[in-house]
Parts: C-alpha cells; sequence; structure tokens
C-alpha cells in the first residue's frame, strides 16, 4: 500500500517533553559524548541538551504521524534518508518542550516514496528551540535492499580537509540510543527483524550517526561549546553498523548555499530567529562521513555555527 496523498499538508496536535538531567546525560552517554557541558554544573554556569537532543523532544511528534492509520506508512520497508536541524535556543533540564508536525511533501520515485516532515519545537516561555525537517524513504515492495545514492561515491576536488575525525560504533550502541532517545524502531536492535526488512542485519539509527558527527563539529569547530552550532543538515547514503568505525572529514565552505534553510526562512517564518547581520556572521562548513569500506554513509553534510 502507497502512502496516502490525502495526507499530504497535515498538522498533527502540539506534545510535550518534559527535559530532565538523566534524559540529557542519557542521551549524550548514548551518542559516546562525554563533553563536560551536558554533565558538570561548573563548566559553563549550567548544564545543556547536545544539540541533537532536539531529536528527542519531537520524536513523539514523529511517532505520531509515521503511526497514522490514515498515512499508510509501512514502517518495516522505511529508511531515514535526510534531516535537517536548526537549533535556535539551548534546551535545559526543567524545560517543558511542545514539538508540532506537519507532512510538507510525499513523492513517488523509483523504488519507492518519499516524505518530509517539518517539526517545530518550543520550550513554556514561548521560545522556539529547533526546527526540522526529517526525510525518510518507503521502500516499494519489490525493492529488497536499502536505496544507495549512487552520488555518494563521487571524488570531491575541495582539497585536504580541515579536520578528519574517526570514531567506532559501539556493538551495544543501538540498544542504548533506543533507550535514550525514544526511537524503538525493531530494524535497529532485532537482526531477526531487519533481515525480514530486507537489510543485512542491525542498522544504526541515522540520528545516532548524525550525532556522533555533530560531537565532531561541537569538539572541533566550536572549541567544545554546543551553543555555538546553529545549524546541521546531512543525507544518509548508506546504512552504519554496529562495530563500524567512521571517518568523518570536514572543509570550510564559506560560499555555500545549499542548505541554508536556517537563513532563507528565519525572517519570514519566525520572529525567533537571526537578524540578517547574525546570519552574515556565520561559518559554514560541508562534510562526509565515510565507513571502514571508504564509501560515503553521510553526504552533503552542512554545518552553520558562530564564531
Amino acid at each position: 500500500m502507497t502512502l496516502n496523498p490525502a495526507c499530504l499538508g497535515n498538522t498533527y496536535p502540539p506534545l510535550t517533553t518534559t527535559v530532565t538531567r538523566d534524559a540529557i546525560q542519557n542521551y549524550a552517554r548514548a551518542c559516546n559524548d562525554d563533553n563536560p557541558r551536558y554533565f558538570d554544573d561548573h563548566a559553563a554556569g549550567e548544564i545543556v541538551a547536545p544539540p541533537m537532543f532536539a531529536a528527542v523532544v519531537t520524536w513523539l511528534s514523529v511517532l505520531t504521524v509515521m503511526t497514522d492509520s490514515e498515512l499508510h506508512a509501512d514502517l518495516l520497508r522505511l529508511l531515514h534518508s535526510a534531516q535537517a536541524m536548526e537549533f535556535l535556543a539551548p534546551i535545559r533540564p526543567g524545560d517543558s518542550i511542545t514539538s508540532t508536525a506537519k507532512i510538507a511533501s510525499i513523492e513517488t520515485h523509483p523504488g519507492g516514496e518519499s516524505m518530509a516532515l517539518e517539526l517545530v519545537a518550543r520550550n513554556d516561555r514561548g521560545d522556539l528551540v529547533n526546527r526540522s525537517v526529517f526525510t525518510s524513504f518507503i521502500r516499494g515492495r519489490r525493492s529488497s535492499a536499502p536505496p544507495v545514492d549512487s552520488k555518494a561515491e563521487a571524488t570531491n576536488d575541495r582539497g585536504a580537509p580541515l579536520v578528519t575525525v574517526a570514531q567506532t560504533i559501539d556493538l551495544d550502541q543501538t540498544s542504548r540510543y533506543a533507550a535514550a532517545s525514544g526511537d524503538l524502531n525493531p530494524i535497529h536492535v532485532d537482526a531477526n527483524v531487519a533481515k525480514m526488512a530486507g537489510l543485512p542485519g542491525i542498522i544504526v539509527h541515522g540520528l545516532c550517526t548524525m550525532a556522533f558527527t555533530a560531537k565532531v563539529i561541537v569538539d572541533q569547530l566550536c572549541a567544545g561549546d554546543p551553543a555555538r552550532l546553529k545549524a546541521l543538515a546531512v543525507r544518509f547514503s548508506r546504512p552504519v553498523f554496529p562495530g563500524d568505525t567512521i571517518t568523518t572529514r570536514v572543509w570550510p565552505s564559506p560560499d555555500c548555499d545549499e542548505h541554508r534553510f536556517a537563513s532563507d526562512r528565519r525572517s519570514s517564518v519566525d520572529p525567533n530567529g537571526l537578524r540578517s547581520a547574525d546570519r552574515d556572521r556565520l561559518r559554514t562548513y560541508s562534510y562526509e562521513t565515510r565507513n571502514p569500506d571508504g564509501l560515503a554513509v553521510i553526504r552533503d553534510g552542512f554545518a552553520e555555527i558562530s564564531p
């Protein structure tokens, strides 16, 4: 059964998540992120959540859309294909974050369909804390293997990377991430279910892989200050597996406009966005992440940080 096009434009009711210190720290540990800003009150005045924790406080909204019986989404054949996020205000223990979701697009492609969700999250003070676009690909019935982006292996001509970091995915990473994030999709924790879905075995959550790359950006380019990371966008081009060592390479890209959704939409969508003068001061970077075979698992990576 295909996605129901009548659901295009549907907006779902707001859902609220109360943020706790334990939830923040469990998420950081699940992403192998030991940044003191997430654990030590004295590191920078108060504990804040990792930027990618925004995925936790919006997850109930994603799940509400995906389980809408009128949408007809086959969750076993669904793969996360892309994610774009704006980090507009820190998330702290004690915050109540309310998120909403809207189905922004439903498209047909060779081998399946794609769907994009627009997610907006605000704290209990009314501040906009995050905007995200969550894009998924639902494989057709005749497609047993996950889609592979043929552009992913193109040789780049960006020269030597500014940053190169290798990180190893733990064998229990997916179970820890599932518990900390609330994403309990069995393809990430049950090898039998993953194989039933046409996968070779358990695969790592796309948002977990993205969180690993966010750590690279924060540690290497933001001097460990997560508040300096303003936007992150990626395309997931191949699955990552427990035990893999992934390598992220980052290049400066001051003229990159491909993913400037953060800059383009703030002034017209929400008054809490950055002023034009503030946006002009942001630094942009491109990046990619490859698996042990040298094949891209993340491409078109984009990061926007403040000085």
